[in-house]
């Protein structure tokens, strides 16, 4: 697979947790690739943290409005009875417990449900965010990120060796191998992609997973 049909996988597979009427805030970078494939049968209400309610699709190229962006600056739609707010409502919302989930990249995670993704030491961060609100203000916290970084190490750890975004606050993991659920036990093994194998998804993550008697496919 290269790295857009991986991304492809795991926005459609994140999609696919979300009710009717949820509401949902997507995270910089991989995450906003989930409202490509929201269900069209569920009202599923996408919240950017810089004060959108309603955001819809990327828009087709050529139809960008430099008005209307997500939280990183990417040009975004706004559905019919969309709203727009400033910042403070925009936190109040999440800090208030009014979002249902919230889906993030990742540097690290934990078998603990611990979260490092807003820096590495030593390198220069435009800062950490929404990130911590979300964490902690969203009743889901999901995953979505490449299992392995570009030199091939695990993401997947048992411990996170870089500065946390947050502790214990991560509920699902979902990359293009496996979906891995973080219990109080550790980390269930729900689901291996099609295209990989239970001796793959274990040797790529660090961190021992828990092997039910059922593991499901992701497809």
């Amino acid at each position: 697979m290269d790295k857009q049909e991986k991304r492809n996988l795991i926005a459609r597979r994140v999609a696919s947790e979300f009710k009717d009427g949820d509401v949902v805030n997507l995270g910089i970078g991989m995450p906003t690739l989930v409202a490509n494939f929201l269900d069209s049968n569920k009202q599923v209400i996408l919240q950017s943290e810089n004060g959108f309610l309603g955001v819809g699709p990327a828009p087709e190229p050529g139809q960008e409005d430099p008005d209307v962006v997500n939280a990183g600056g990417q040009p975004v739609t706004i559905l019919t009875g969309g709203a727009c707010f400033d910042s403070a409502t925009s936190f109040g919302i999440i800090r208030g417990g009014h979002v249902d989930a919230t889906v993030l990249g990742t540097l690290e995670v934990d078998e603990e449900g611990n979260l490092a993704n807003w820096m590495v030491p030593g390198k220069l961060v435009p800062g950490m965010g929404g990130a911590m609100d979300l964490v902690v203000g969203a009743k889901k916290v999901i995953i979505a990120t490449e299992h392995c970084t570009k030199k091939g190490e695990p993401k997947i750890l048992k411990k996170c060796r870089l500065p946390l975004t947050a502790t214990k606050e991560v509920d699902l993991i979902v990359t293009e191998l496996a979906v891995i659920e973080v219990t109080l036990s550790g980390l269930l093994l729900r689901e291996v992609a099609e295209h990989s194998s239970l001796e793959e998804v274990q040797e790529k993550t660090e961190a021992e997973l828990i092997i039910p008697e059922e593991v499901g496919v992701l497809k």
